[in-house]
């Protein structure tokens, strides 16, 4: 693929990634074989509904997915190094859109960066709305360290049938950006699976980095398909040559 030829080294570049790109870091997938939706169900422990239900269900779910995410083996991988790297020397504007709700990407160097799913590193509190950090486990029993009342504290995740966060803004680049690039998605959960179609109607160039061809993967003008560890280094490598 000669990106050369539909973008300068000044374009204008949003890349959504997925929970592909962190599986190679040691982090379950929810939607593959095998993976977290496979063996629990999510109406049971990711939705507003099921937090008023069954708030001590839900709080170990992500105590366990948080132990996980803290595991010192769990570290960014090549794919987050060179979203990284490509962030530092890319000259134009840049803005990376993660599903994910691992710090993966922080960890690697990226900072421009949103987390439109929320973060599992975070609380919120329901009464005084306040987000915190949070590396330990959640309870309800635990008081908000800001307003002091107690069965409040959630994960600062977006559930689904919640809205996810910054859309505005995502959608304000998607219409200004030059390259769409989707890494490690499954192209079935929206509103990210239609951001290509946002990107293709702006104009852009379109091109997904994915394990296998997901679900939208025929709207991509271009496609290139292998580990994130693989594929993701090389077209960094390409976009840099730009430069």
């Amino acid at each position: 693929m000669d990106v050369s030829t539909h973008l300068k080294p000044t374009g204008s570049i949003v890349i959504l990634t997925g929970a592909g790109i962190s599986k190679e870091s040691g982090l379950d997938t929810f939607r593959c074989a095998g993976g977290i939706w496979d063996k629990v169900d999510l109406e049971d422990v990711a939705t507003p509904e099921a937090f008023l239900r069954n708030p001590p269900l839900v709080h170990r779910f992500y105590n366990d997915r948080r132990r996980g995410l803290l595991d010192p083996a769990v570290q960014p991988n090549a794919a987050h190094a060179a979203l990284a790297e490509l962030e530092r020397a890319w000259p134009g504007d840049l803005l990376l859109v993660t599903q994910n709700i691992d710090d993966l990407h922080e960890r690697a160097g990226s900072k421009k960066l949103i987390h439109m799913h929320g973060e599992l590193l975070k609380a919120v509190c329901l009464f005084c709305r306040t987000v915190m950090e949070c590396r330990s486990d959640l309870s309800l029993e635990q008081a908000c360290p800001h307003c002091g009342r107690r069965n409040g504290l959630r994960p600062d995740v977006v559930w689904f049938g919640e809205m996810p966060y910054e859309m505005e803004r995502i959608q304000g680049e998607l219409a200004a950006c030059d390259l769409f690039v989707s890494i490690g998605t499954s192209g079935n959960i929206y509103p990210a699976a239609g951001f290509v179609a946002e990107a293709r109607a702006a104009g852009a160039l379109t091109v997904e980095l994915n394990l296998e061809p997901s679900s939208g993967a025929s709207q991509f003008r271009e496609a290139i398909h292998g580990p994130a560890t693989e594929v993701v280094p090389a077209f960094v490598k390409t976009l840099l040559a730009l430069t």
